[in-house]
């Protein structure tokens, strides 16, 4: 008989802590989360004679959203789907054992399944016991489980409060803009103000106008034929703006006859300390600026980094290191880089207001381990360990040492500059290689030094808007502005990714249309929703109930208060003040199928023309469209200087620059962007043939009728004519178009494991995929294996026979799976063993499998 249950929320990090615990233990996974709110989605509800919140509308939303927000926030949890099992199996080992060990993550949604936990499994309350660690490492259990506690209610609290007010701004206003806007919007607590941030961005850079200036640069060679680069800075001691090249010429007419001597020459010993280790958002920063990762690969790569073991956990925004890390990464210093290499005293680093003092930095939990063995990580873990351990060692080093030199020359009233770094001690550096400015050739230049004219140097150049965000700077940004929470980072961005708000095209983020339109109409009527401060008073206050300072029910009343005030006024017509409707803008153009007006309509798929008979009665009622093609999203100034030149063009009523769209190779409209509040639009007519050649050459491989263009929720793409058919072919945003898609292909003698469907084999952005025959219902997925590519290679068309010859097994005899390399789109094998991946794989290149063996 066991004594004791252990339960966490990863079987990977059962299996990790099973290792460090006796045979007293038992550690079982609950996989995630076990309850939640009800999953019933939001619904329109229909307007009676009495107000929306009369007793029985009320009592509908109320069981939608699972909380009522009227009666003291009582709330109805269920049991996740498939969880009943792993619910049962716990409360039969629950009842057999004398302690009940909550080991869940230690932040506040690692506190609350800890208590759903409890709340599910029930019976003796004295029996469970809170245990908490940093990092999943024998040091750190056992004095884990010599130091437990109980369920921190405050931070269940928290939790809850945060849950519940997305629950509410979700499930209330989402119906409102579907009946506003259109359907399929929703809204979010954060999520939202993230938006608004990248739309004010977009709105910023659409209408920035930008202004040329010129730099002049004069190139040197010293007596010693040395070459110096200097730049004119100053003119009567005031920095020297130039504006034209005519401003440029006068000063070069003015400098080319004069001599030139040094007049002052500064050196400085600077030191340039090292940086902090990584917290939640600098880690996904420097993820993404020197792997490339995603904020979501990030976190998902570094929470199977934590329960290998390997590192600490990986949701902080503390800066503090235990004593413990920092002696053993001060003795590893000392030992491998020498003493020269290490402070005194250790580097502190001092946190930020509202940051969790408990938690720890993210490090490595043994600076022993360089590398990770490729046999239990695949390669990007490896990568992203390297990455904290390299911060993690460089963090607690001397400062880098160099000297600065600056030069200037003084001729005529002009003050001309040149400056350069060399170092003198590595410190820091050693680990975390930066680029310098080293000019050598300043050190011999002294005061008195004569320097001859080799040329001069004018650049033209012109004023830029702030860059479009990515990833990185998004997180940046929303950190800066207090909003969201390191455990919140990745799933802010995933979601409005996911809605159609913007668009990511070389990893930067372009607002749509509909998520302008959207955060217009929030910042209307809904203030606080989207207001910065608002928004980080609220994660300031959700921290004062985690610390016992606030009762979480208080916040909860108060923010419910105003928000139903907004909310109730959003609801009546745009008249009286309410939220405005996202209208047809009716244009001059006639439809081709019924001779009505179309009109300009703005959706998730984007901005688009509509017949105007879309809303007669069904048996009159006109379904055609007309896409409409953006030349900022095809990129066209690229494609033809012409368009480079065209000054924009501004709205007339609202003084903003106008979104321009081709309708057709004759036709381009101008749309206010400010629409559909300002229904202001210009027709302009030309010859656009350039721009369609690929739809007019693209026929369906299908079935050979034309395809047009069409713009849709996940960008462009080619559609058939043929309505029977339905075939697309994805424009990949080289402007490439894609490869015809795969034909599922029938293999009925493979046999599904959860279902009693048989797998098709489909061809998806990711390579080939085995799926169930009977999908949707039955979702099963999985790669094929060579071996039965290659049993069946008869059903598979000719370009897929090369991957049916691959090889079919490692040298040990493990099986060898399809793969996809997403960098270099293309599809490769690799094996696995025991659900891993192994190190080996094959790759076909010039037209022979060529075989890779990483161990």
């Amino acid at each position: 008989m066991y004594k004791s249950l252990v339960i966490v929320e990863s079987p990977v990090k059962a299996k990790t802590i099973n290792q460090y615990l006796g045979d007293k233990y038992i550690v079982k996974s609950s996989i995630g989360h076990v309850r939640d709110l009800l999953k019933n989605q939001p619904k329109k509800i229909k307007k009676t004679k009495n107000s929306f919140f009369e007793h029985h509308e009320k009592k509908l939303l109320i069981q939608q959203m699972g909380i009522n927000p009227y009666e003291n926030w009582n709330v109805e949890y269920h049991i996740l789907p498939g969880k009943e099992k792993i619910i049962n199996e716990l409360k039969n080992i629950a009842n057999k054992v004398d302690h009940i060990y909550l080991a869940t993550d230690l932040d506040r949604e690692g506190e609350a399944i800890a208590w759903h936990l409890k709340e599910v499994i029930g019976g003796d309350s004295s029996k469970f016991i809170r245990v908490v660690f940093n990092e999943i490492t024998k040091h750190s259990i056992e004095k884990a489980f010599q130091n437990t506690g109980q369920i921190n209610m405050n931070r269940v609290y928290a939790q809850q409060a945060r849950r519940f007010m997305d629950r509410i701004v979700g499930y209330m206003i989402s119906p409102l803009l579907w009946k506003k806007i259109c359907r399929g919007l929703s809204a979010g607590r954060v999520q939202s103000v993230a938006v608004r941030i990248i739309t004010e961005r977009e709105d910023e850079i659409k209408n920035f106008i930008s202004k040329e200036y010129w730099k002049l640069n004069v190139s040197f060679i010293s007596f010693e034929k040395k070459n110096i680069l200097m730049e004119v800075t100053h003119y009567k001691n005031k920095i020297l703006t130039l504006h034209d090249e005519k401003e440029v010429n006068l000063i070069i007419e003015k400098l080319k006859n004069q001599s030139f001597f040094v007049t002052d020459r500064k050196e400085k010993i600077l030191y340039r300390k090292p940086p902090a280790p990584f917290i939640t958002s600098t880690l996904q920063q420097a993820s993404s600026l020197h792997l490339g990762f995603s904020v979501k690969k990030t976190m998902f790569l570094a929470q199977k980094l934590y329960e290998e073991g390997y590192i600490t956990y990986m949701r902080t925004d503390s800066f503090f290191l235990s004593d413990y890390a920092i002696k053993k990464v001060r003795s590893y210093i000392k030992n491998y880089y020498g003493i020269n290499f290490l402070p005194e005293t250790p580097n502190i680093y001092l946190n930020k207001k509202n940051s969790q003092e408990a938690h720890e930095a993210i490090r490595p939990t043994d600076i022993e381990i360089t590398d990770i063995n490729q046999n239990k990580m695949n390669s990007d873990s490896i990568k992203l360990y390297k990455l904290i351990w390299n911060q993690f060692v460089a963090c607690q080093m001397k400062p880098e040492k160099y000297k600065s030199i600056i030069i200037k020359v003084i001729v005529d009233k002009f003050k001309l500059k040149t400056s350069g770094n060399m170092m003198l001690f590595e410190g820091w550096t050693k680990i975390l290689k930066t680029q310098k400015s080293i000019q050598n050739r300043l050190l011999d230049c002294k005061i008195g030094d004569n320097l001859f004219i080799e040329k001069f140097l004018p650049i033209q150049m012109f004023t830029k808007p702030s860059p479009r965000f990515n990833e990185a700077s998004l997180v940046r940004e929303l950190e800066k502005k207090g909003i969201g929470r390191p455990s919140t980072y990745a799933n802010i961005i995933t979601r409005i990714k996911d809605k159609g708000y913007l668009k990511v095209e070389k990893n930067k983020f372009y607002a749509t249309k509909i998520g302008a339109i959207l955060i217009t109409q929030l910042k209307k009527c809904f203030t606080d929703l989207v207001d910065y401060d608002f928004t980080a008073r609220m994660e300031q206050k959700l921290d004062q109930i985690s610390d016992n300072k606030i009762s979480w029910k208080k916040v909860l009343d108060m923010f419910f208060k105003n928000f139903l005030k907004q909310f109730e006024q959003a609801k009546k017509p745009p008249e009286n003040g309410g939220m405005a409707n996202n209208i047809t803008i009716l244009t001059n153009i006639n439809c081709d199928n019924c001779n009505k007006k179309m009109g300009i309509k703005t959706a998730i798929t984007g901005v688009f023309l509509s017949c105007s008979g879309y809303n007669l009665k069904s048996e009159e009622r006109c379904k055609h469209t007309i896409n409409l093609i953006s030349l900022n999203d095809f990129n066209l100034a690229k494609k033809n200087d012409c368009f480079k030149k065209e000054p924009k063009r501004k709205c007339e009523k609202c003084n903003l620059i106008m979104d321009d769209y081709l309708i057709n190779e004759n036709l381009k409209i101008y749309i206010c962007c400010n629409s559909p509040i300002c229904t202001i639009y210009y027709i302009e007519k030309g010859k656009f043939e350039s721009f369609f050649n690929s739809s007019k050459k693209l026929y369906c491989e299908k079935c050979q009728n034309n395809m047009l263009l069409k713009i849709g929720k996940f960008g462009k793409f080619f559609m058939c004519v043929n309505k029977t058919c339905k075939n697309t072919r994805k424009i990949l945003p080289n402007g490439e178009i894609s490869k015809p898609k795969l034909a599922p292909i029938p293999f009925p003698n493979i046999l599904c494991t959860k279902s009693d469907a048989w797998f098709v084999l489909r061809e998806g952005i990711s390579g080939i995929f085995f799926a169930a025959h009977t999908f949707p219902r039955s979702k099963e997925t999985r790669s094929p294996y060579v071996e039965e590519l290659f049993q069946f290679k008869h059903l598979l068309p000719e370009r897929l026979h090369y991957l049916a010859d691959a090889p079919k097994i490692d040298e040990e005899g493990n099986k060898a799976i399809v793969c996809f390399d997403k960098l270099n789109k293309r599809q490769y094998v690799a094996s696995k063993k025991e659900n891993k991946f192994t190190g080996w794989s094959a790759f076909f290149i010039k037209n022979k499998w060529i075989i890779s063996n990483k161990t």
